[in-house]
């Protein structure tokens, strides 16, 4: 099994009992370089789920059950081979500060360290269909550690309507759902933020504001200065570049957010391919498009490109 962490990563054998990973920190060697990690297998084993697997390796829910769809995410069967879909290719963004894409309920931080270019990446938890995340480009406006959550008048109103009390004050502790950390954005209203739900990271079940794993926004948090850009994208369908091949990376679309069928999405694809001169394997890149199992797969031959194909904005 890999652990990734910091950059650093090595292989252990056995099955679900490692040890904790914090996060996915990647070199990027150069501009045109678009697809980070390796994803690996492993065996299950039946008396742990698939989100503790989930958690050591950077992952969230989503990610598990995509690229496990036949595997159970709660009881697996001991020796069942599960994939950690631990590769990426990166958001056709702008490479600077934070980049969110909600497709994929993930968030990307780049920086630098030691004068060299590095991206961390992390799931998240993003907006329920009737609370979506807000799309666009936005800053960080303010840092709190144990937060006071003030819950607005809508969320008091909806736990009413289901017959239950929210206290207008929500202290700092174990009750409250912006966990120790919280990073206000430009978008008036929305956070980044932990959580006393880690199961749920991975999933579109918050009012809008992107939820962390615990363990993630206590690296990130310290990292993030105030005026930082946050960059937040819906792009269920990336291409990027590695050594040569162009890969593709499907998510299955947001239904709050609309879908591209895949004849106009392989029309797309095949038009960059031909900017870049490149032949496309079309059988592998429909297979992908049809199953969205969420890991970069290589749609061309070990060719040099002349030009990256999906280059950041």
């Amino acid at each position: 099994m890999r652990i990734t962490s910091f950059g650093l990563t090595f292989l252990v054998a056995g099955t679900f009992a490692v040890l904790p990973v914090r996060a996915e920190t990647f070199l990027l060697p150069s501009p045109t370089a678009t697809v980070v990690g390796e994803s690996h297998w492993i065996a299950a084993d039946r008396r742990e789920s698939l989100l503790d697997a989930a958690r050591r390796n950077g992952l969230g829910f989503s990610d598990m059950k995509q690229a496990n769809p036949d595997v159970d995410m709660w009881v697996p069967r001991d020796g069942a081979q599960v994939l950690l879909p631990t590769s990426f290719v990166l958001p056709n963004a702008r490479r600077r500060g934070v980049v969110v894409n909600i497709a994929e309920y993930r968030l990307y931080f780049y920086h630098e360290r030691d004068g060299q270019d590095m991206v961390a990446t992390f799931p998240i938890s993003i907006g329920r269909m009737d609370w979506q995340t807000p799309l666009g480009d936005w800053r960080v406006t303010r840092k709190r550690t144990h937060p006071t959550w003030r819950p607005p008048k809508s969320i008091i109103a909806e736990y009413a309507a289901d017959g239950e009390v929210l206290p207008r004050v929500v202290p700092p502790g174990p009750d409250n759902p912006l966990g120790d950390y919280a990073i206000n954005l430009s978008a008036p209203g929305y956070l980044i933020h932990g959580t006393n739900k880690p199961r749920g990271v991975g999933m579109q079940v918050t009012h809008g504001c992107l939820r962390m794993l615990p363990e993630d926004i206590e690296w990130l948090f310290p990292q993030v200065p105030t005026g930082l850009p946050v960059t937040i994208v819906n792009q269920p369908v990336k291409i990027g570049w590695r050594d040569g091949r162009l890969y593709l990376e499907a998510h299955p679309a947001l239904e709050d957010r609309g879908a591209e069928e895949i004849d106009s999405l392989i029309d797309r694809i095949r038009a960059s391919a031909q900017a870049a001169r490149v032949i496309l394997d079309v059988q592998a890149m429909r297979r992908v498009l049809i199953e969205r199992r969420g890991v970069p797969t290589p749609i061309s031959p070990s060719l040099e490109p002349v030009q990256a194909a999906a280059g950041g904005r």
